[in-house]
């Protein structure tokens, strides 16, 4: 009896054993990373969150008290590693991932609607890029119950807002006042705004944004028709006006080449007559009257020549 109950109780340990053997043995793959708990308690490291230089600065001082989650220890790629039966690994996949904005894990939409700043509502598509941040898998994995849902619902309250809020650049052949018109034209300034606005996702939430594509906003159907009027008169206005410009400008310039051509013909005509004032001038200065009087004689003889055989041909 004895003896069935020891070897009862060595197949047992052994048993017990091999499966903590098979079952606890892991590895974490290239693209991953690993985070255990032991008794449901995340493995921590000295510091927190706030503490980080990159994470800390992402956030106010008031943030730092909600957003203060402590370090843990990141399992790196590679094994194999062990756990015990009472430790639980979570695995954390750190490839960029793409998701469109219109995801709801609740509800199924199309797009995502939106006021403008003149009270037109717009409907928004578009993607994100994110990634899991290594430095933050606390929040990740613990912070909140769905990280993509929040960062989502995050990424579209700051969208609502700059949509609310967006003022464009002026350009001819806009219309003035639709707003429509400057966030299609705007749209890669409005990606940039966004994805600055989203960079504390890394410090709340434990992601980071990669990339912020927002690809189409287009106001009710109806109100596209008659913007689409507008904007076709109101280009056939600039066309005209700017052709307008343009005879102008090349008349103006013509008008400024002729007057260059006069003023060019005339100082032609002018310069022998300045260049002898000098030369006269000079004469007088060494041989005073008497030279001029010599120089208008021997001027005046080649005009004598003609005037007498003139008088002898009539």
């Amino acid at each position: 009896m004895i003896a069935s109950t020891l070897l009862g109780l060595i197949f047992g340990v052994g048993l017990a054993a091999l499966l903590t053997l098979l079952f606890g043995v892991y590895s974490i793959g290239p693209t991953e990373r690993g985070v255990l708990t032991t008794f449901g308690r995340v493995q921590r490291t000295p510091g927190t969150t706030a503490d980080d230089p990159q994470l800390g600065a992402l956030l106010t001082d008031e943030e730092k008290l909600r957003y203060s989650y402590p370090n843990i220890r990141v399992i790196p790629p590679g094994g194999p590693y062990f756990k015990w039966p009472w430790q639980k690994l979570y695995k954390v996949d750190m490839t960029i991932q793409a998701i469109d904005i219109t995801w709801d894990p609740d509800i199924k939409q199309e797009t995502i609607e939106a006021v403008t700043k003149d009270n037109l509502t717009v409907q928004i598509s578009g993607q994100i890029r994110w990634k899991p941040c290594e430095r933050n898998l606390y929040a990740y994995l613990f912070g909140v119950a769905h990280p993509a849902a929040h960062v989502v619902g995050y990424f579209i309250s700051v969208l609502r807002d700059r949509i609310a809020t967006f003022h464009g650049e002026s350009h001819d052949g806009a219309v003035e006042g639709v707003s429509i018109n400057d966030l299609r034209r705007n749209l890669s300034l409005i990606n940039t705004f966004m994805e600055e606005s989203c960079r504390k996702t890394t410090a709340r939430y434990g992601v980071d944004l990669d990339a912020a594509l927002i690809t189409n906003i287009d106001p009710p159907s109806d109100v596209d028709e008659a913007l689409a009027s507008i904007n076709t008169t109101q280009n056939q206005v600039a066309a005209s006006i700017s052709q307008a410009k343009a005879d102008a400008d090349q008349k103006l310039k013509m008008a400024e080449q002729a007057v260059q051509i006069a003023q060019n013909r005339a100082e032609a005509e002018a310069a022998p007559l300045l260049e002898l004032g000098k030369t006269l001038e000079a004469m007088h200065a060494q041989g005073g009257r008497a030279a001029l009087d010599s120089y208008l004689r021997n001027a005046s003889l080649p005009l004598r020549e003609k005037a007498a055989q003139t008088i002898l041909k009539l």
